[in-house]
């Protein structure tokens, strides 16, 4: 199995970056792909992006496209998620998950990082 760990989160003021981290370790080489997910309070786990791990094809949903980017450094073990002009409904806590090799689903997580974009 895959451990994840993310950091990066914190308080950021609308417009500001933050980068995510997600460092995996354990069998790193049975990872196929790296999600990430947000979940915001009282709402569903929402699906953000991902990156295919050897090859770092990346896949955005629509409404994050424009701000979110999603990469991985194979060397590192880590992927990230770099966000731009936060905005305060981005409040939420960032989570990321594998999928590994051979499976459709995202089978390990981390326990997420706090974002809170407030002014």
């Amino acid at each position: 199995q895959v451990q994840l760990v993310e950091s990066g989160g914190g308080l950021a003021q609308p417009g500001d970056s933050l980068r995510l981290s997600c460092a995996a370790s354990g069998h790193t080489d049975n990872i196929y792909t790296v999600g990430w997910f947000r979940h915001i309070k009282g709402r569903d786990r929402e699906f953000l992006a991902a990156i295919t791990w050897e090859s770092g094809k990346p896949s955005y949903v629509v409404g994050v496209k424009d701000r979110f980017i999603v990469s991985r450094d194979t060397t590192k073990n880590t992927a990230y998620l770099q966000m731009n002009d936060l905005k305060p409904e981005d409040t939420a806590t960032y989570l990321c998950a594998v999928a590994e090799s051979g499976s459709d689903d995202f089978g390990s997580w981390g326990q997420g990082t706090q974002v809170t974009v407030s002014s």
